[in-house]
């Protein structure tokens, strides 16, 4: 957009600059030459401090399933603030979410709150080694766990840095010391003889295997049936636990995506839909595992604390967002998505330009190449393919529809196939304003 058009959002960045580094507290949301500031937002609409609308497939990174300022949860949390809005006690507010996402997930025995995914997949790796009395972890190369070192590894490693068959455990953060990279196994996603041969060798060592089943950072790609049942079975043989990630994959079904890939982990992480607009994690599983945090016979083998755990905002808000996702909620919201996938690979297709659509449920992700697209590294584009979708994202911006900077599209309850359809005509003005077509890259 043109500096006239974003002329106050100019300004708050600039006085932003005075007090955060770079004027930034969220890495995620800059964009130069400076981000877009929010006024408000309502249903899948969002009005920026400027008076420009947006038509929203961000959703705050896929946590808005319902869109903005949805009435029935405004109303739990208008409630909730008359009685107060975090103690230092517990409140019948964390059960009540508790018993709700238990009774939806089988794998979800006991369940226990956090404040953020990443603090929930730092809470799931203390307990899968408190459990196993093992140190290392392994983890999927290219997949994103939130913000903690551990997690991190082999986030972005490129050809340069990443190793052959056995991936190497790279740093993403400066400063990462190598005893942690020391602790991590990094294996390929959805190649199930490579990765089961690495696990096999470290077995012995490592507390879990985390794995995200349709990682977005890594190309938004489900993991095959095969890969998942070798992960299982390996962790099986080997007592390892195996550990999902379904902070943003949880929005897929009514009982997230393990529920529709039939496998039950170890422990899982969730977060972002389940508190309705408000700052959550979760780390659910089995008993016997989940039983690392119990602290009735004193010091628990993994002792947790927090501030504004389950905190009867987040709490109230949780449970009338997740109560209002029904089976005919989902079903309707991935039926969506599966419109919004098949308009889009028409319009790459009738566009002339190389590119696919991943995702499943109500997500999907555009790339911009025809390589078949099954690992993190068949994903991630080269230098000479980065600059169309930086492209195509920001004349999307521009004419009013928000996407990811990767291009990945999250879908809310709001939402009908009039916002599909706007979403799919300004896709193919964009294709047909920034796209190289295929025969002239021949």
């Amino acid at each position: 957009m043109s500096d006239s058009t974003t002329a106050r959002s100019a300004a708050l960045h600039e006085r932003a600059r005075d007090t955060m580094p770079g004027g930034n507290t969220r890495t995620t949301v800059w964009r130069a030459p400076h981000p877009i500031y929010a006024a408000s937002g309502k249903g899948c609409r969002i009005m920026d401090v400027d008076g420009n609308t947006y038509l929203d497939f961000i959703n705050n990174f896929t946590s808005i399933i319902h869109g903005h300022a949805n009435p029935v949860i405004a109303e739990a949390v208008r409630e909730q603030l008359e009685l107060g809005t975090c103690f230092a006690m517990p409140t019948e507010s964390e059960i009540g979410l508790a018993e709700l996402l238990c009774d939806r997930v089988p794998s979800f025995e006991r369940i226990r709150f956090t404040n953020s995914g990443s603090e929930a997949v730092m809470m799931a790796l203390k307990a899968a080694r408190a459990h196993t009395g093992r140190p290392k972890i392994a983890k999927c190369e290219g997949a994103y766990h939130g913000s903690y070192d551990f997690a991190e590894v082999g986030l972005d490693s490129t050809p340069a840095t990443w190793g052959n068959a056995d991936p190497n455990s790279v740093a993403y953060s400066a400063g990462t010391p190598q005893s942690v990279l020391d602790e991590v196994i990094v294996v390929p996603f959805n190649k199930p003889a490579e990765a089961e041969r690495i696990l096999r060798m470290h077995a012995d060592e490592l507390a879990c295997v985390l794995v995200d089943p349709i990682p977005s950072r890594a190309g938004l790609i489900l993991a095959s049936q095969d890969y998942l049942d070798m992960l299982w079975q390996v962790t099986r043989d080997t007592g390892v636990l195996l550990v999902f990630d379904e902070v943003v994959c949880f929005r897929l079904g009514y009982a997230g995506a393990q529920g529709l890939m039939d496998i039950e982990p170890d422990l899982t992480k969730i977060a972002k839909i389940i508190g309705g607009g408000f700052p959550i994690g979760a780390v659910a599983g089995k008993e016997a595992v989940m039983a690392v945090f119990d602290p009735r016979n004193g010091k628990p083998l993994a002792p947790h604390g927090g501030t504004f755990n389950a905190n009867p905002i987040s709490m109230v808000a949780g449970t009338a967002a997740m109560e209002l996702l029904t089976p005919e909620a989902f079903e309707r919201l991935n039926e969506l998505g599966d419109y919004a996938r098949a308009g889009a690979r028409k319009a790459l297709e009738e566009s002339g330009v190389d590119g696919q659509v991943t995702g499943d449920g109500s997500l999907l992700r555009i790339h911009m190449t025809n390589i078949p697209l099954v690992d993190y590294r068949a994903a991630l584009p080269t230098d000479t393919q980065k600059s169309a979708p930086t492209s195509l994202v920001e004349f999307m911006h521009a004419q009013g529809i928000l996407i990811s900077e990767t291009g990945v599209c999250a879908l809310s309850t709001p939402m009908g196939e009039a916002e599909i359809d706007e979403l799919i005509e300004t896709l193919t003005a964009a294709l047909a304003a920034t796209g190289e077509p295929r025969h002239a890259a021949e």
